[in-house]
């Protein structure tokens, strides 16, 4: 795992949402924003969307679930692990299972949470960033 960035205050912190549910996208953006004050908050609904905005906008921190169309997480890591700039990734999934864990961190995500119950893990690990 990298070292976590240089605290600089959550309201300069970058995020991007990763995530095909709109729906879910907007309810993280809401939480997160209402919950910590991260203002400047990017959305992918799909892997080359999420590849090019982690390029593009050079997020902090990125929010990813495990599939999207156009790939998976997998694919997202793999292809932004050699860029100049690397954000600390959270894979935040329903499919939490083992497997899908060790392959998420073997291939360069920091953290592993499940959407169903670490909600609250993914605002303080946000804090604590």
């Amino acid at each position: 795992m990298k070292p976590l960035p240089t605290k600089k205050g959550l309201e300069a912190m970058k995020l991007l949402i990763a995530d095909d549910s709109a729906f879910l996208r907007q309810q993280l953006i809401h939480m997160i924003t209402e919950l910590t004050g991260i203002k400047d908050i990017e959305q992918a609904e799909d892997v080359p969307t999420a590849i090019e905005a982690i390029r593009k906008e050079k997020p902090d921190v990125v929010v990813l679930d495990i599939r999207m169309p156009g790939g998976s997480v997998i694919d997202v890591l793999k292809k932004v692990q050699k860029e100049d700039h690397r954000p600390v990734f959270i894979v935040f999934t329903n499919y939490s299972y083992p497997r899908f864990r060790k392959s998420c961190l073997a291939a360069g995500a920091d953290f592993f949470l499940d959407k169903s119950f670490d909600q609250n893990e993914l605002l303080g690990l946000l804090k604590k960033l």
